[in-house]
């Protein structure tokens, strides 16, 4: 069974999510920092796919080990799916949340819908294959809670955000969650128990 992986990632809430999702199933998640490498592959992709090969790719051929990573994002159905690929970089301040508010502030309570999306791309020599998970939800009107990251804070499931949710409720039902479980199912069938 494979016992280490590398996220490629230094986003330090993905790296935390990535180990409390995989610590049950006994894999050790590290990072590149961690590793020894150092990255920064330029997201050029237009889909999620092709971003997160690019970051795999990238970081793989610095490793000697499985890599995966991972583009994710929120698509509002308002917006026709914007900010989609680019919702890390929606906000040139770094205050996306406040500008999705904004663009949503004329947007009745019933077309306030939208989703999570994540794909996960596995690079591990020859081998190669992504996994994809979605959440659906709405876009409140303020920001609530403390926890979680991004546009958690105004990303409602029922009547709470994903920022109100303790990080377990949280992992139980995030697109990354999905993706991830995709991932270890495809490692499990592939490596062994």
């Amino acid at each position: 069974m494979l016992n280490k992986i590398m996220i490629a990632t230094n986003n330090a809430n993905k790296l935390r999510e990535a180990r409390e999702i995989f610590s049950p199933l006994g894999i050790e998640v590290v990072s590149p920092r961690e590793a020894g490498v150092s990255a920064d592959p330029e997201e050029t992709g237009t889909t999620f796919r092709e971003n997160a090969y690019i970051k795999a790719r990238t970081f793989h051929a610095l490793v000697d080990m499985p890599v995966f990573a991972d583009d994710s994002g929120i698509c509002v159905d308002a917006l026709d799916g914007r900010p989609g690929v680019y919702s890390a970089r929606y906000a040139p301040d770094g205050n996306e949340c406040e500008k999705l508010l904004g663009d949503m502030k004329d947007v009745p309570e019933g077309k306030r819908t939208a989703h999570y999306a994540c794909v996960i791309a596995f690079v591990d020599g020859d081998t190669e294959a992504d996994f994809s998970g979605i959440c659906e939800g709405r876009i409140g009107y303020e920001k609530r809670g403390t926890n979680g990251f991004g546009y958690d804070p105004i990303f409602l499931r029922g009547d709470r955000t994903m920022a109100e949710m303790t990080p377990e409720e949280k992992n139980s039902i995030s697109h990354r969650s999905a993706a991830m479980k995709g991932l270890y199912e495809f490692i499990k069938e592939r490596y062994g128990e």
